[in-house]
């Protein structure tokens, strides 16, 4: 099947509108991506063993949706990709190597019933404004697997981070939707896979940083983060302070300098898969 000739000429026309709350940019969520996406895929790059556990979950299929795709990190480059993405400087990002992204939102997918082998959704169901109807619309057009990766918000305080930026941790709690919201919305059987995080990661969430406290000192670093847009300035300020001097006098290497040479960790990084 030629996907995208199929797509345009398979548009649900009534679906294709923007939701009533969306930012300057487009983008549709919580998070402004036309200020906190500026650079983003500077920062988060698609790591390949993450990659490997989409592509294994894909399994056979051909026909691929990506929702929220972003820059388009996890897509794969050989199968037939189409990708949603609001936010204007969001799309503007993507490589020239992926196909253009179509701007249209979760909730409401410009597309007909079970058009695709499969669909994805990497990094984003936190940040949509009405997540059961965002996974019901994936559901409705995929007619194989569909794939959530995210973060279990019950797992987030494992990462050293919550010892520097509580607030920023409790915000990711908060935004990041429980595994069996996901699994509801998806149809309720799902497997939920735990993702081992590499040390040299190079898809910059917090977690990645997990051996390398380092690179979080970057303030783009954080941008490409949206957590840290919804706490005070002064919560970053404080943390860049706290963390240049304690790894400074080498307090932090006294508690967490094991994680320095750690191949993996295992944190809230979960991949949830419904067949």
């Amino acid at each position: 099947m030629n996907i995208k000739a199929d797509v345009s000429g398979r548009l649900h026309k009534g679906r294709f509108k923007a939701m009533s709350k969306r930012h300057q940019d487009g983008s549709a969520g919580d998070a402004n991506y036309g200020v906190i996406g500026k650079g983003y895929a500077s920062y988060r790059q698609p790591e390949p063993r993450i990659a490997e556990f989409i592509q294994h979950a894909l399994g056979d299929a051909r026909t691929i949706l990506n929702v929220g795709a972003g820059a388009g990190s996890y897509e794969p480059v050989d199968r037939s990709v189409v990708a949603v993405e609001p936010s204007a400087s969001m799309r503007a990002q993507r490589p020239a190597h992926l196909p253009p992204a179509i701007d249209a939102v979760a909730e409401r997918l410009p597309f007909a019933d079970k058009l695709f082998d499969a669909s994805m959704a990497s990094f984003t169901v936190h940040q949509w404004s009405d997540l059961a109807a965002g996974l019901v619309e994936m559901r409705r057009v995929t007619r194989g697997p569909v794939l959530v990766l995210t973060c279990d918000p019950h797992e987030l305080t494992r990462c050293w981070l919550n010892d520097y930026a509580p607030e920023v941790i409790a915000v990711e709690a908060r935004r990041y939707p429980a595994m069996s919201e996901i699994a509801k919305g998806l149809g309720g059987a799902v497997d939920i896979l735990a993702v081992p995080i590499p040390l040299g990661c190079v898809d910059g969430f917090s977690e990645a940083y997990y051996g390398r406290p380092e690179r979080i000192l970057e303030p783009g670093a954080r941008l490409a983060n949206s957590a840290w847009s919804f706490v005070d300035q002064s919560v970053g300020a404080r943390f860049a302070a706290d963390l240049s001097r304690d790894l400074a006098n080498g307090t932090w290497d006294v508690r967490y300098g094991g994680l320095r040479t750690q191949p993996f960790f295992e944190g809230s990084l979960r991949l949830v898969v419904a067949k």
